[in-house]
């Protein structure tokens, strides 16, 4: 029998703050709501900006909540971009050397052939260079991009429990693995136990894997700048160190796990595996997501000159002005410049749907499926090709099949709309003659992008969360940076949202949405996402009124305790989930027979009776 994957929790942090509890989709669309609304998100941002607040959420507190989220100037903890160090090579001359004093821990191992050293006292030792002194000379220089997506000013992940150095990127994933396990309304251990501690899997990671100090960036440049390497770096910086302190360190897990990288399609792509367990029966519960901490200067550096980033210069250009307004740096499907990088951490709970309904998860949608396509033949791995018309077809395919004839007209599309004069031109065709061809006549098309930034391996995430927060508020984000459509935009068959648009108190007039991802060397995906009313309409069909009933009264205690987890974190009051060295297992903690095996920390057994699709060959 079929299985629907159902999403039964999201969390993490962007640049628009907590993604738990719509708080990071209403950041975004703030202009649209009343004061009662947006009271506990500004209280939640405020909590996660450190801002006193003890005298309530004043018009100067919402100020600076809104100066230091979303898309803003690179801010200093991070890096400054007016003067970002680096080495240049320089080769001194002098007609009779060199000569300086050095402590002799300070000397090479092998000294250069032209060296002389003589003994001094006190430990230190003349050097006499003959002829010219090669050196690198240390220096700074101004970065010509200034704009990135950020955590909310004053949060750091890090400082929330025992973080041992942890690269930025992996702190990000704790807080928000955590936000998506804590939302669930339900304990972790309620939930292994009502399944086989193999039916959990976990699928994230990184598309860039840990680039900070304390992971690639320190193995790479510490020997460079008279540092040493830690322990910790090689190990820390894997690219799928998200799932292993997610089994290893938050949910005890024994069940199957890695990253599947896609470039900025990532988190599809690990969606993708994820759904595919659920379908196949193979995991009951899926924890997938991907942290992205990409934001600093050689990351960003590499992409710019590529020409891929907004600089300044080409935003001032655009503007018309002398000074950057870095929170208008992406803009898609308009007159624009490059991408906007970005940092993220999402997560998402899926379930089966059968579990769903015993444990009474709450149910924020499902994943129809996830199309996954490449581009063939091409002159540029990084440029665009034709793989993303498949993707997006497929989905939409799909929608017409589950939706009915006029389906796809009740999906709307976050586009994947990075910012880039190519992506304003590729993507808009390739969405512009599927809705043609499949009977749209104005496609619904958002770029959250605009807000948040391009976290590239999390982005997909990014675009999927925000779409639920449209079944809650009614409200799809329009891309408000942007005051027009571009020349060489295609939109005979699309409705580019440039403002908020309202498609019902809940949403109901949209019944799914299509998420795009469009990655570097050809890697394109498309998800069709249906909304919680669908979703519902469906497991009433599989399983009846019935079961339905009695899953509604389940869900009632869910919702009431996940509602109790939004109320503390508001207040800063939830801790976030980090448990090293707790509930450590070895070999003699595991018994085995030939028709099962046993862990001591679970409560159910694993079946070795394998399922396998090979009768008709034995």
């Amino acid at each position: 029998m079929a299985r629907l994957p159902l999403i039964v929790s999201v969390g993490g942090i962007n640049a628009a703050g907590r993604s738990s509890f719509n708080h990071a989709y209403k950041r975004m669309i703030c202009d649209s709501l009343s004061d009662e609304k947006m009271s506990s998100t500004w209280q939640d941002l405020a909590n996660l900006m450190d801002l006193d607040t003890s005298s309530g959420i004043t018009p100067d507190i919402i100020h600076k909540i809104k100066n230091g989220t979303l898309i803003r100037r690179i801010e200093n903890h991070l890096f400054n971009p007016d003067s970002v160090y680096y080495h240049r090579a320089a080769e001194m001359h002098s007609t009779d050397g060199f000569h300086f004093t050095v402590k002799a821990s300070q000397l090479p191992e092998q000294l250069p052939e032209n060296w002389v050293v003589k003994p001094l006292e006190n430990n230190l030792l003349e050097v006499t260079v003959k002829d010219n002194l090669h050196s690198m000379v240390p220096g700074s220089y101004k970065m010509a991009v200034s704009s990135a997506g950020q955590m909310p000013t004053g949060f750091d992940p890090s400082r929330l429990y025992n973080s041992r150095h942890h690269p930025r990127g992996l702190s990000m994933t704790v807080y928000g693995a955590s936000d998506a396990l804590n939302s669930m309304g339900l304990k972790w251990a309620d939930v292994l136990s009502a399944i086989d501690p193999d039916q959990v899997s976990v699928y994230a990671g990184s598309a860039l894997a840990q680039m900070d100090d304390k992971g690639a960036a320190g193995l790479f440049q510490s020997a460079l700048r008279g540092g040493r390497v830690s322990s910790k770096m090689m190990a820390l910086t894997l690219p799928e160190m998200p799932a292993d302190f997610i089994n290893s360190y938050m949910i005890n897990s024994v069940g199957s796990t890695g990253t599947n990288i896609g470039a900025c399609a990532t988190f599809l792509y690990n969606l993708r595996q994820g759904i595919i367990d659920i379908k196949t029966g193979r995991a009951k519960v899926v924890l997938v997501g991907n942290s992205e901490a990409p934001v600093v200067p050689e990351i960003m550096e590499g992409f710019g000159v590529m020409g891929a980033l907004a600089t300044d210069e080409q935003l001032c250009k655009l503007d018309k002005s002398e000074a950057v307004n870095n929170q208008r740096a992406c803009r898609p499907f308009s007159a624009n410049a490059g991408f906007t990088i970005a940092e993220s951490a999402q997560f998402m709970v899926l379930m089966d749907d059968e579990l769903a309904l015993k444990l009474g998860a709450n149910v924020l949608g499902s994943v129809a499926d996830v199309y996954v396509n490449a581009d063939a033949n091409k002159k540029s791995i990084s440029a665009p090709g034709v793989g993303n018309y498949i993707t997006v077809a497929k989905a939409a395919a799909l929608a017409k099949q589950i939706l009915g004839e006029d389906g796809v007209a009740r999906t709307f599309v976050q586009a994947h709309g990075t910012g880039t004069p190519q992506n304003r031109v590729t993507e808009s065709h390739i969405l512009n003659e599927v809705a043609k061809n499949f009977g749209v006549e104005k496609w619904k098309v958002a770029a959250i992008k605009a807000y948040v930034g391009h976290s590239l391996g999390p982005a997909a995430a990014d675009q999927i969360i925000p779409s639920l927060g449209v079944w809650s508020e009614g409200i799809i984000p329009g891309i408000k940076t942007i005051d027009h459509i571009a020349e060489d935009v295609f939109q005979s068959n699309l409705d580019i949202l440039m403002d908020h648009t309202t498609v019902g108190e809940k949403g109901e007039e949209m019944l799914g949405a299509i998420i795009n991802s469009k990655g570097f060397g050809g890697n394109n995906a498309s998800a069709l996402v249906l909304s919680p009313t669908q979703t519902l309409n469906m497991l009433s069909q599989k399983h009846g009124a019935k079961a339905l009933n009695e899953y509604q009264g389940l869900n009632e205690k869910v919702t009431e305790a996940a509602e109790q987890y939004d109320q503390a974190a508001i207040k800063g009051e939830a801790d976030v989930i980090y448990k090293f060295g707790e509930s450590v297992m070895d070999s003699k903690d595991v018994e085995i027979n030939a028709e099962s095996l046993k862990l001591s920390e679970f409560a159910n057994q694993i079946s070795l009776d394998v399922d396998h699709d090979y009768q008709e060959y034995l």
